[in-house]
Parts: structure tokens; C-alpha cells; sequence
């Protein structure tokens, strides 16, 4: 029933982006090539981790759906735009995104870059435009707040310098584990914080799911790190062995595949050990870990 219950939100999620897409492009008769840019790699088939990670922990913690989905939207607008500029040829150049064309590839450089610069805002609108009236305005500032800070130079940003200023070089594991933590980090822990912030968990719950949060950022760059040595371009839906290719530090590279795959089951003991602590159950986090697991087999 697990599996079943994780695509009902994928296809909730995926149903309510498609419905904000259709909604705000109406009024841009003049512009509708960048809607239609912005919407192309959002809507693009994926897991939809983020977006069920926010819908997950605000349920276990008695949040209702309707006051969740535009953030649970807003993380998975977040995450194309990183996607599209992370594509981009003075990025990481790569022509596929989940086995289509990236952004670029259809839409033309310039009009990916503004697509991927638009989305950034329009999380931000529909965290504070669709989310009910009922929610206090405080905590609506504060989760919008907190998705600007992950969309920025304290977060995706920060990561994307940090990676680029690193190729070609050696560096050490504090130096690889910064640009993860915020790369790729930063977004899961936004994802997984406002499903808890708007649920009102209280303080120490918000601690531990962020340390559970920094540890799944890790794990997961891990996960990425391994597949993209170990899988083919068509598997991925990328282009396969771009680390390697482009000299990249990451945790294969360092650490080699066996011992990287070490990281990540520790990874997850911990994290296990962090819900028993805190008293979360979720059959929606254990099903995340197995889609990741089945890949690394």
C-alpha cells in the first residue's frame, strides 16, 4: 500500500502544479513562451521527493493537505529551477533532463535562464498566495522566508559557487560535504522544516528533523554520487560518468564506490534513529530509502 499511497501524491502534486501553471499563464498572453519554459522542466516526470517530503512530515504531525500543498508545489518549483541552470552549457552542460531535452535544448539558453530565475519568485508567491487564510501570517513570513534563504546565496546558490569554484581541484572532505549540505542539502531540509513548521511542531522536533534533514541531504548527494558512476545515460535520464568527466571531487572519487555505499546505509541507521527518538512513524520515509536502495543494487 506504500507505493500506492506515495504515487496518490505525486499525482496530487503534480495535478496542483499543472493547475497553478494554467492559472497564472492566462495573464501573459505576451510572455506565455517563458510560462511554457518555466513549466516544461517543473512538470517533467521525477520523483517528487521534496514535494512528498513536505506533504509527509506535516501529515505525521497533524497538518492538513490544503495547507501544505502550495509550499509542497513551491519546493518542486524551487528544485527546476536549480535544474535548469545547473543544465545550463556555463554550468554543468548537460542536454538531458529525466530522459528529455533540457530546458536549453528546447527553449534556447537566454529564455532558460530567465525561465529558471521566474520560478524562483513564483514559489514564493504561491507560498503566500495560496496557502489558506486561516494560516497565521507570522508563520507564513517565516516559511517563505526560509524558501528565499534555500533559493539564494545561503543556499542552492552558495553550493552551485562552492561546486564550480572546486572543479579541478582536490579538495578535502569538509570542503566536499559544504557544497552538498547546500547544493543539494539545503532544499530537502527546507522541504522537510515548513511540512513541520506548518504542522506547529514544537522546537526540539524542528532540531531533530533538521539534523535528520542534513543527513539525507548527504545521503542522497552520496546516492547521486554513486548512480552517476555506476548507471547508463538512458537509466539515469542523464547524462552518466559527468563527474568523472569533468574532474569533479565527490564521494566515489574520495572515497570509492563500496565505502560511499557504506556512508549512505550509515546514513540511513542514523536517520532511523532520529524518528525513533523523536516518535515519528512514516511508511512514506521507509518507501523513499527503497527507491533510493533498488538503484544501488
Amino acid at each position: 500500500m506504500t507505493d500506492k499511497k506515495y504515487l496518490e501524491y505525486k499525482d496530487k502534486i503534480q495535478n496542483k502544479l499543472k493547475e497553478y501553471f494554467d492559472e497564472y499563464k492566462k495573464d501573459s498572453s505576451y510572455s506565455s513562451k517563458i510560462w511554457d519554459s518555466m513549466a516544461y522542466t517543473t512538470l517533467l516526470d521525477g520523483k517528487r521527493l521534496r514535494a512528498v517530503m513536505t506533504l509527509e512530515t506535516g501529515k505525521v504531525f497533524g497538518a492538513k493537505e490544503e495547507v501544505l500543498m502550495p509550499s509542497a508545489c513551491s519546493m518542486e518549483i524551487m528544485h527546476a529551477y536549480s535544474l535548469i541552470h545547473d543544465d545550463l552549457p556555463c554550468m554543468d552542460n548537460d542536454d538531458l533532463r529525466r530522459g528529455k531535452p533540457s530546458n536549453h535544448k528546447v527553449f534556447g539558453e537566454a529564455i532558460a535562464v530567465l525561465a529558471g530565475d521566474a520560478l524562483i519568485p513564483f514559489g514564493a508567491q504561491l507560498i503566500i498566495e495560496k496557502t489558506p487564510s486561516f494560516v497565521s501570517e507570522k508563520l507564513l513570513l517565516e516559511i517563505a522566508n526560509d524558501y528565499l534563504k534555500t533559493a539564494g546565496a545561503l543556499g542552492i546558490v552558495a553550493g552551485q559557487t562552492a561546486d564550480i569554484e572546486a572543479e579541478n581541484k582536490k579538495i578535502d572532505i569538509e570542503n566536499l560535504k559544504y557544497i552538498h549540505k547546500y547544493k543539494t542539502g539545503a532544499l530537502f531540509k527546507c522541504s522537510i522544516l515548513t511540512g513541520a513548521k506548518l504542522a506547529n511542531a514544537n522546537k526540539n522536533i524542528i532540531n531533530k528533523l533538521s539534523e535528520y534533514s542534513d543527513n539525507f541531504g548527504i545521503l542522497f548527494q552520496v546516492y547521486d554520487d554513486i548512480i552517476d558512476a555506476t548507471l547508463t545515460t538512458q537509466e539515469l535520464g542523464k547524462t552518466s560518468g559527468k563527474d568523472a568527466l569533468e574532474n569533479k571531487m565527490t564521494y566515489v572519487t574520495m572515497y570509492g564506490t563500496e565505502k560511499s555505499k557504506n556512508i549512505f546505509y550509515s546514513l540511513i541507521d542514523k536517520n532511523h534513529a532520529i524518528l525513533d527518538e523523536v516518535g515519528i512513524k512514516s511508511d512514506i520515509f521507509e518507501y523513499i530509502y527503497e527507491i533510493l536502495k533498488n538503484k544501488l543494487i
